[in-house]
C-alpha cells in the first residue's frame, strides 16, 4: 500500500478514535526519558493528533524550555522559544507556530505522526519536514525523537526510502515501543 493511502485511512481510523476520548498518561512520558534541564521541542495538534500542550504548560510551570517548530522555504522547519503566553500565527497550512525570533535546537523532540510500525520508523504528512529537519540535526547533535501515537495508528510496515528517519521511541496509550 501506497503512503498516501496509508495516510488516508489512518487518519480516518484516528478521528474515529479521537471522538472517544481516549485518555493519554503525560507520566508515562516522565517515566521514559529525564527531561529536567533539556529544551523540549513539542508540536501544534491538528487532524485528530494527540494533544500535548497541557503536559507542555506543566513542564513550562515547573521551569523547563520549550519550543516549537515553525515552517521555511523549501520544505525546512526550525525550532523556536515558545511560551504558554506568547502570541501565535497561523502557517500556510493553517498549524499554530511560534513567532520566528529566538531558533533553538531541543534536546528532545516530540513528533506527531500518522501511521507507525514496530521498527520505529513513521509515515507523516508527506512534506518531509520532520525527516529533514533529523537529519539536519542529528549530523550536529544528539537528538531525543519520540513520537506520540493513538495505538490504532500502527501498521505492520511503514514503507520506507532513504530519507525516512527512525524515531528513538514511540508512546501511546496502551504501550511504549523502543
Amino acid at each position: 500500500m501506497l503512503k498516501s493511502q496509508i495516510r488516508k485511512k489512518i487518519i480516518k481510523i484516528r478521528k474515529e478514535k479521537n471522538n472517544k476520548n481516549i485518555k493519554f498518561s503525560f507520566y508515562k512520558i516522565l517515566k521514559q526519558i529525564n527531561i529536567r534541564g533539556k529544551i523540549i521541542g513539542g508540536y501544534f495538534p491538528v487532524n485528530f493528533e494527540i494533544d500535548l500542550l497541557d503536559f507542555f504548560k506543566e513542564l513550562e510551570n515547573k521551569g523547563e524550555k520549550i519550543c516549537m517548530p515553525a515552517i521555511r522555504k523549501n520544505n525546512q522547519m526550525d525550532f523556536y522559544m515558545w511560551s504558554t503566553k506568547d502570541l501565535l500565527k497561523l502557517n500556510k497550512f493553517g498549524i499554530l507556530e511560534p513567532e520566528q525570533n529566538k531558533k533553538i535546537i531541543p534536546d528532545i523532540v516530540f513528533v506527531p505522526l500518522v501511521a507507525f510500525d514496530d521498527r520505529l520508523y513513521r509515515i507523516g504528512y508527506g512534506g518531509g519536514y520532520y525527516d529533514r529537519y533529523i537529519e539536519k540535526i542529528t549530523k550536529r547533535n544528539f537528538l531525543l525523537k519520540i513520537g506520540i501515537a493513538h495505538s490504532c495508528q500502527k501498521i505492520n510496515k511503514v514503507p520506507t526510502n532513504k530519507f525516512d528517519k527512525k524515531l528513538d521511541i514511540i508512546i501511546t496509550e496502551k504501550y511504549i515501543l523502543k
